[in-house]
């Protein structure tokens, strides 16, 4: 009956778009014609005498047609439901899946047989048996705190026999003591069902002790379940909180996804969380931002790292890490090397950390984003990093390297990496002293290719006319391209005139320029003999310039 149905909608998709080349059909979504013809049809079956009739009785032509109605409605809305969240595609699943419930129902409908007088005051939508719901939701809606009536009410559907929930996210409420126990009772009774818990932000407010306490009652509530995914950001843990957590933390050894993000993770609560999950095997997503880890606390981490052969995200931001925490940090990466995305930014790595971030990427050719932002790393660091990803990471889409001091002199070495980029969709360099002459070589690495650069951000780099002018030239036409950010240089007011001539057919795509100073002046010993340069003496160092970068 399945592939019946689907054959229909083949057929119907290929006869409407008879007139249009084979490549260009799109399955989904169907027609009205071909919604209408598919209640026809189902009418048509289960009014019509077959095996199913002669065992469970044959339905009039009016309550066949209600029937064929009602089932065709629930199994679009599912249908379309699964287009949405792949949109890009041609709709052959979605068309697919429509067939495929669309014969489930029917068979439930058949196998009913005619309505009784019961049947006639139950709506129709509670005899269809569309897919059950798996993700329970709590977050939307203002932040507050739940008292035990709110929470009874809330969670009723959890407390449904056979109900379906794997997933549940309890972040942006605040459990005190009588909400924790209202919901102790229900988790325990989802334990062997659940997949993914989301408990970020849900004590906000409350008085350590009793936090604390809400804490241990989750935990023990939740103690044993096989868990994929589990987020408890945003809850000023410590050392105390993870520990409070400590039975369903031992109890984890299937983890794939890990959130401890604007925690307080000290050097402690690291230790902690280092000595209590038992396994990490199979961790793909771990992520640390915002705490007071130090380069103690980086250690510990690291020591998780070095157990996660399968990670693919990593995020340690804003970690208070330094260098001897990002060595050990970048050693212990240097074992992932399914790495996709990385997040060091704003850290006190400096070059030592740098040089050993360099030698630990060497082999990570799945690569996509790298998040390399105020790390100390100066020209050294960069050179070293610049190198490293140029012989690897060949798929790199988002380079980040602002706020390293980064100068002229690395200019050459990060246009050869950005040059065997060409998938970059972002590249953000600010907060460098780049001036001119680092911008051109950077923007003459941007030339040819990299079709799918959508932003390039070059603001405070001490860039003048020709260097604003240059980039502006070689990004505005690229084809993807959404926002040149070169605010907060030293772009003279001509200077500005040609940079928004060069973007009047795409003016959107050029950043505000209200922090551009005309006046502005370097603050090293070459500033004016480098502000008197002409373009065509600043041509003549890049072709020196590029002839190194060949090399």
């Amino acid at each position: 009956m399945h592939s019946m149905l689907y054959g229909f909608f083949s057929m119907d998709a290929t006869t409407q778009n008879s007139q249009h080349h084979a490549f260009s059909i799109k399955l989904w979504p169907p027609s009205q014609n071909t919604r209408l013809m598919l209640v026809e049809r189902m009418t048509k079956n289960l009014s019509t005498p077959s095996i199913f009739s002669t065992k469970y009785g044959i339905q009039s032509k009016e309550e066949a047609e209600e029937n064929a109605k009602q089932i065709e409605d629930v199994a679009f809305a599912t249908a379309n439901q699964h287009y949405e969240k792949e949109p890009d595609g041609d709709g052959c699943s979605a068309v697919q899946l429509y067939a495929k419930d669309s014969s489930r129902l029917m068979l439930e409908v058949l196998k009913r047989g005619p309505r009784t007088k019961e049947d006639e005051e139950m709506p129709m939508s509670k005899k269809l048996t569309a897919p059950h719901e798996t993700f329970f939701d709590i977050s939307g809606g203002r932040r507050a705190f739940i008292v035990a009536e709110e929470a009874e009410e809330l969670f009723r559907p959890l407390k449904e026999p056979g109900n379906s929930y794997t997933k549940i996210c309890f972040s942006n409420r605040s459990f005190g003591l009588d909400a924790a126990h209202v919901a102790e009772p229900i988790l325990v009774s989802l334990k062997d069902q659940l997949t993914e818990v989301d408990l970020s932000d849900f004590i906000a407010g409350r008085p350590e002790d009793e936090a604390l306490e809400v804490m241990k009652i989750f935990s023990l509530a939740l103690e044993g379940c096989v868990l994929k995914s589990l987020n408890l950001s945003n809850n000023a843990l410590g050392e105390k909180g993870v520990r409070a957590f400590g039975a369903l933390l031992k109890s984890q050894s299937r983890l794939e996804e890990l959130y401890l993000l604007n925690d307080g993770i000290s050097e402690e609560a690291a230790r902690a969380v280092c000595e209590l999950i038992p396994s990490t095997d199979k961790l793909r997503v771990l992520q640390f931002h915002n705490n007071m880890t130090g380069d103690e606390g980086a250690i510990a981490i690291s020591e998780v790292v070095k157990c996660s052969p399968v990670l693919e995200d990593f995020q340690c931001s804003s970690t208070r890490v330094g260098s001897e925490g990002g060595v050990a940090l970048a050693e212990a990466l240097g074992t992932c090397t399914y790495l996709k995305k990385l997040d060091l930014r704003d850290n006190m790595f400096g070059v030592d950390a740098g040089l050993a971030l360099s030698k630990a990427l060497t082999g990570h050719i799945g690569l996509s984003e790298a998040y390399l932002s105020y790390l100390n790393l100066e020209d050294e660091g960069a050179i070293a990093l610049a190198n490293a990803l140029k012989e690897s990471a060949p798929s790199l889409k988002v380079l980040e390297m602002d706020g390293n001091e980064i100068t002229a002199e690395a200019a050459p070495t990060l246009a050869a990496c950005i040059v065997a980029k060409k998938f970059l969709t972002k590249l953000n360099l600010a907060e460098n002293k780049l001036k001119d002459e680092g911008a051109i070589v950077i923007s003459k690495a941007l030339e040819e290719g990299h079709g799918k650069l959508e932003e390039v951000d070059l603001s405070t780099n001490m860039i003048r006319r020709a260097g604003a002018r240059v980039l502006a030239q070689v990004v505005v036409h690229k084809p993807s391209f959404k926002l040149l950010n070169i605010n907060g240089n030293f772009i003279s007011d001509e200077g500005v005139d040609e940079v928004k001539d060069i973007f009047k057919k795409s003016p959107d795509a050029l950043g505000p320029l209200d922090e551009n100073d005309p006046e502005g002046e370097d603050d090293d010993e070459d500033s004016e003999e480098e502000g008197d340069n002409t373009e065509e003496e600043l041509e003549s160092k890049i072709k020196n310039l590029e002839v190194s970068q060949e090399e």
